[in-house]
């Protein structure tokens, strides 16, 4: 693989893999070829990790995270020739987002159901399993899952700005509405939506409310959203992970810049959110969090690198939020931006190889990287190379075979390996082998910003 990564070969990967993920009826540029028209009801946004189901909560969280890419890095991104793609990904999310906002307090969380989706192997072109779509409403909240929608579509707003004035303003619409129904209704989405509550269960709402007020106040300006942020919403303490489910450390991040640039005062709640930002990346860079003997930061056993990745983005963004300055840990050390982006380039460089296993994590870069991916559609012949039906049990018979797939999922990230770097390539083995969305939203803005140093 050589001693240095190849970042833009991996930003393209990154880009290729949300077109894989694709549902409903592809467009004419559609890249990967191997994928067909799937689930036209409710149609767009995103298959979730190895499976077919669209869960709203973390599809959200992935718009947001490539909007933000979006915001961050737009010139890298188009100096390496990627910024139309990314802005495609953000787009094809966006819609559907928006699309799933049926009424002023109406919102779509869910379509498919998970139990009987994972109990096929099927290519979501040959779906037969409910595509049933739920959704959130006055009588039945659903403010995390809501704000979060928020967060993505002023997130995206936030992208299209400048080059697309009046769908930006439209998303932030959708995003105002759906804010002003996330205040007023709450309630945690899964208590509305039990079935989500087997795969995406929510911790709690305040983190969703305020990195939704966060991000329309970098939309709009407005005064309302600022006092939300100084008043009413929960900061959050000292984190550890930012994630699909929390969102904290998220919020402190967008809140640290926002007082750098003097649009917040450096004071009150938006102090305590960039404290907690300060010391969250003190424990992970200088001392207490724990990374594998390899160095990968290391949470938990389930799709570790989803932690990774998102960790890396924010320390590179703050990195450069921070235009020289450095942040004070524990007994004064200082920790300056080199530091904090060195950690970043750390964490990708793992993920694309500079590992114990001496192999990539991500699908379809370098020579050797996992053959065994938990997934069904790749896992499944085309249905362009075979378009007879391959039945809901049918499948099962690509699952048991401990053959490459016949597709490749490029740019998919696996979970990763576990905390002593270690890989089990199988198939059955989803902690490990499973591809989310959630995991390379994050990257493909610090790949960017790697090519750029």
């Amino acid at each position: 693989m050589g001693s240095m990564p190849d970042y833009r070969a991996a930003l393209s990967n990154s880009l290729l893999y949300f077109e894989g993920r694709r549902s409903g009826k592809l467009p004419a540029n559609q890249r990967v070829q191997w994928r067909g028209d799937s689930a036209v009801d409710l149609t767009g946004g995103y298959y979730d990790s190895g499976d077919n189901v669209k869960f709203g909560l973390p599809m959200a969280f992935t718009v947001t995270m490539l909007a933000w890419g979006v915001v961050e890095y737009a010139r890298p991104l188009a100096a390496a020739g990627e910024l139309r793609n990314a802005l495609a990904a953000v787009r094809w999310g966006a819609d559907y987002l928006a699309r799933a906002h049926a009424a002023e307090e109406t919102l779509y969380v869910q379509v498919g159901d998970g139990d009987s989706d994972h109990s096929c192997w099927q290519r979501p072109e040959d779906m037969d399993t409910p595509r049933t779509a739920y959704s959130v409403d006055a009588s039945r909240p659903g403010s995390d899952a809501a704000a979060e929608t928020t967060a993505a579509l002023a997130a995206a707003a936030v992208a299209f700005r400048r080059l697309d004035a009046g769908y930006s303003a439209s998303l932030l619409g959708h995003a105002e509405q759906l804010f002003r129904f996330a205040k007023n209704r709450r309630g945690l989405y899964h208590n509305s939506v039990p079935g989500a509550g087997e795969f995406y269960p929510s911790s709690g709402d305040e983190d969703e409310l305020i990195w939704a007020a966060v991000w329309l106040f970098v939309a709009t300006g407005r005064e309302d959203y600022k006092a939300f942020i100084a008043g009413d919403g929960n900061g959050g303490e000292v984190q550890s992970t930012l994630s699909w489910d929390k969102k904290f450390l998220g919020a402190q991040a967008l809140v640290a810049k926002l007082i750098l640039e003097g649009k917040l005062p450096d004071a009150g709640n938006p102090a305590a959110m960039k404290r907690s930002l300060e010391q969250f990346f003190c424990n992970v860079v200088q001392h207490g969090a724990k990374l594998s003997p390899g160095g990968m930061l290391w949470v938990q056993p389930w799709n570790n690198m989803q932690y990774v990745t998102s960790a890396a983005f924010v320390a590179a963004a703050h990195a450069d939020h921070l235009a020289g300055a450095s942040l004070r840990c524990g007994g004064g050390a200082a920790l300056p931006p080199p530091q904090l982006l060195s950690f970043a380039r750390s964490q990708v460089d793992y993920i694309l190889g500079a590992n114990p296993g001496r192999m990539s994590y991500m699908v379809g870069y370098g020579p050797r990287f996992p053959a065994e991916v938990h997934h069904r559609g790749s896992s499944v012949p085309s249905i362009k190379s075979s378009p007879g039906k391959i039945t809901c049990k049918g499948g099962f018979d690509y699952f048991s075979k401990s053959t490459p797939k016949p597709n490749v999922l490029v740019g998919a990230i696996v979970g990763g390996p576990d905390g002593n770097d270690h890989y089990n390539d199988s198939r059955q083995n989803f902690q490990q082998a499973e591809p989310s969305t959630v995991t390379v939203a994050p990257i493909v803005g610090v790949l960017a910003r790697l090519l750029h140093n």
